[in-house]
């Protein structure tokens, strides 16, 4: 046996010896190398005029969607983690590639007679122990693929720096300071980049109203919206590469057709970002470049709803699409539609009211409810299977929410292992 034969059995061998990668490693490479390419002039734009800047002597933190290292607390990927008797949970709760990363309440905290803020408390995972931890310093969390990191924005919105927090340790490894202030955030589907959503206004404002009771009772007094009839304080986007903290802000014109908190998420790709919008006939969702110009939706998003957070499958092939039906008895049972995202036909049902995410390209996340249809809506977390009547109660249930409650049922944050 000659040198280069000895040389190519060693590499062989070697390659053997390693692990196989990870599930989706080849789309986030690709991912990563499409957002790297289109961000090259912006990021060289945004630096040159100091848009964003990145804190000085601060080490970089993980984009969080590495899979080498993964938390100790965190089973790997297929194993069902369930807990039907909590409500809110307190351990991890998990299925297939998805996690419940986090979860949050509102409560209302009035300003004055007539203003008030629904302020958020989250609870996050906490991946040494798999128990989720309240931290009560951040108002908006959004947590990256990976669940090492989480962006945060402090307490008062909008927000002018963006924290990356180490999931482990607890601490902010780096702040990205922005000049518009950002009231939102969501990752890109590979982690490599971040959307941040900028305000002029705090999103979570509420007024004092008074609702029509009916049957010639008092008026109640509510809660609601600050913004009125749909109007938004949003004022645009910055798309910012997580590993750099570099990026450039587009404005985007509001309008009457937003809620106060209208949030941007990216599309599948990173090309793209997408806000709801009220009423319309596209899944009530608007897509824009990168820049902030208005565009057609990807053909594969085209059918999507903005209001539906599962959205495509794992593998691009399945949409997730809203309630369709729902079934009288004691329990009610609900049924949501799985659809071709090209062509908007349906493929099957799926049960649960509200599809949250998928775990991977047969299951998915929903809830569901446990009442009748002539009682008051009351929802579990429960894994359902395409093609399958069947469902697994993962969470206990979440007691209704009433408008003159001061506190909102909690809500859940998932993330991908």
């Amino acid at each position: 046996m000659n040198v280069e034969e000895l040389v190519r059995e060693a590499l062989w061998e070697q390659a053997d010896a390693q692990p196989p990668a990870a599930a989706g490693f080849a789309d986030r490479v690709l991912g990563a190398r499409r957002r790297r390419r289109n961000r090259r002039f912006a990021s060289v734009a945004a630096a040159t005029a100091a848009v964003v800047a990145i804190a000085v002597g601060v080490p970089l933190l993980d984009s969080g969607h590495r899979t080498d290292a993964r938390p100790a607390g965190v089973p790997d990927s297929g194993e069902v983690r369930a807990h039907p008797d909590q409500a809110p949970p307190r351990e991890l709760i998990g299925a297939g590639d998805t996690v419940l990363a986090a979860y949050y309440t509102a409560r209302i905290q009035q300003q004055t007679a007539e203003r008030a803020v629904a302020a958020r408390t989250y609870w996050l995972l906490d991946p040494k122990t798999g128990t989720y931890k309240k931290d009560s310093r951040w108002s908006f969390v959004a947590v990256a693929p990976g669940l090492k990191t989480a962006a945060v924005l402090e307490r008062t919105l909008p927000a002018h720096r963006i924290g990356l927090l180490d999931l482990a340790t607890g601490e902010v490894e780096r702040w990205i300071p922005v000049q518009h202030g950002v009231g939102g955030l969501a990752y890109s589907y590979d982690g490599t980049g971040l959307v941040a959503t900028t305000y002029d206004e705090n999103p979570d404002l509420r007024v004092r109203e008074k609702m029509a009771s009916g049957n010639g009772k008092k008026p109640k007094e509510e809660w609601m919206w600050a913004a009125p009839y749909g109007r938004s304080s949003r004022s645009g986007f910055y798309d910012l590469d997580v590993a750099s903290g570099r990026g450039s802000w587009s404005p985007v014109a509001s309008g009457r057709d937003l809620n106060s908190r209208a949030d941007f998420a990216f599309s599948r790709t990173g090309d793209f970002v997408y806000g709801q919008y009220i009423g319309g006939r596209d899944g009530m969702q608007q897509f824009y470049d990168l820049k902030g110009d208005k565009v057609s939706p990807p053909a594969d998003e085209k059918y999507l709803r903005s209001d539906v957070p599962a959205r495509l499958s794992p593998n691009g092939r399945l949409a997730a699409l809203g309630l369709t039906k729902e079934v009288a008895g004691n329990p009610g049972r609900s049924y949501s539609s799985i659809r071709d995202p090209r062509t908007g036909k349906e493929i099957t049902k799926v049960r649960g009211s509200h599809l949250l995410a998928w775990t991977d390209d047969k299951h998915l996340i929903a809830w569901e409810r446990v009442t009748s249809l002539e009682e008051e809506y009351r929802p579990r977390l429960v894994l359902v299977t395409l093609g399958s009547d069947k469902v697994v109660p993962l969470s206990g249930v979440q007691e209704p929410w009433q408008p003159t409650d001061t506190q909102y049922a909690w809500e859940p944050v998932f993330a991908r292992r």
